[in-house]
């Protein structure tokens, strides 16, 4: 994978489960900017 955007941080987080949904965990700090999220293949 080749990301060509200026990166900020780049961090591996687990999906949790969140009510009939899942989420992603994240530092507060990157509230509101763009976020890309790679599902991998286990």
């Amino acid at each position: 994978m080749t990301l060509k955007d200026d990166v900020e941080t780049f961090y591996e987080k687990i999906i949790t489960p969140f009510g009939n949904s899942a989420k992603i965990d994240a530092q507060k700090k990157h509230m509101g900017k763009r976020a890309y999220v790679v599902v991998l293949k286990n």
